[in-house]
């Protein structure tokens, strides 16, 4: 088996000394070393989280194989608070549709069963430091590349089908971004990632029609309300009409605002 082989379903299935093995030889594999291996409680079972440090930046290995992603909005009950802070949105005119529903069909990638290469991944995105068009080179010659949409998203949800890598809801009156006290959207994903984890980041990818994990802080300082700017931190949320500001025309991108995550390959 090849590193980039490893399912997700059989990482969970490695005990500790297992999955540090597997971990130091992958690691090897691409010239860097293992910095730390723990494990956390994820949908009802241990999983382990490994960190690998490679030319002073710091990578979490994302199991892959085949995967559910994106959003069943068919099998999602809104809370009260959710509604009503989202009518509140509507009645000042924003919001894609005419009800909450229509508005996540529009920035939501729909349900799907894809298949994923194991990597790693950047644990925390860095800043663009030229526009769009010219990350991917700039990556390649790190020895790196950016994320796929679907690579996005698994790496964000770890196998959560819900609506935001920690549940379903998210504290209405409380800052979406910053310091904050809501704890799960401060601390690292079931990966070990810090990701989704502000809406002033937006992150870009290899797919030009999504923008992930924020939305630069628009949907705060626009004052659509709190829903709205927590449902940037949405697992499965592509935004696509950030995706289109920050691919626009090149002297009008405000590209400057927006960030990476880099993936290492595995073979």
């Amino acid at each position: 088996m090849s590193f980039a082989d490893l399912t997700l379903d059989r990482w969970r299935s490695f005990d500790l000394p297992e999955a540090l093995r597997f971990a130091r030889e992958a690691a090897g594999s691409v010239g860097g070393r293992v910095s730390l291996v723990d494990t956390t409680e994820h949908l009802g079972g241990p999983l382990h989280r490994v960190r690998v440090e490679r030319d002073g930046r710091e990578f979490a290995l994302i199991p892959g194989g085949t995967v559910r992603l994106g959003f069943d909005l068919d099998a999602w009950e809104p809370t009260p608070e959710q509604t009503a802070d989202f009518e509140q949105s509507l009645a000042e005119e924003y919001g894609y549709g005419p009800d909450l529903t229509s508005h996540l069909a529009e920035s939501l990638s729909p349900p799907r069963t894809v298949t994923l290469a194991t990597v790693f991944m950047a644990v925390a995105n860095e800043p663009l430091t030229e526009p769009p068009a010219a990350v991917p080179a700039a990556l390649a010659e790190r020895g790196l590349r950016m994320p796929g949409a679907d690579e996005w998203e698994h790496a964000c949800g770890a196998g959560a089908r819900t609506l935001f890598r920690w549940g379903g809801t998210c504290p209405i009156g409380e800052p979406s971004y910053g310091a904050g006290t809501f704890a799960p959207r401060c601390e690292p994903n079931a990966f070990g990632l810090r990701i989704a984890y502000d809406s002033y980041t937006a992150e870009i990818g290899a797919d030009p029609g999504a923008v992930h994990g924020g939305d630069g802080g628009e949907s705060v300082c626009g004052g659509y309300g709190d829903l709205w700017a927590w449902l940037t931190l949405a697992t499965a949320n592509r935004n696509p009409a950030m995706a289109e500001l920050v691919y626009g025309p090149e002297d009008g991108s405000p590209w400057e605002a927006f960030s990476v995550r880099p993936v290492l390959s595995l073979r």
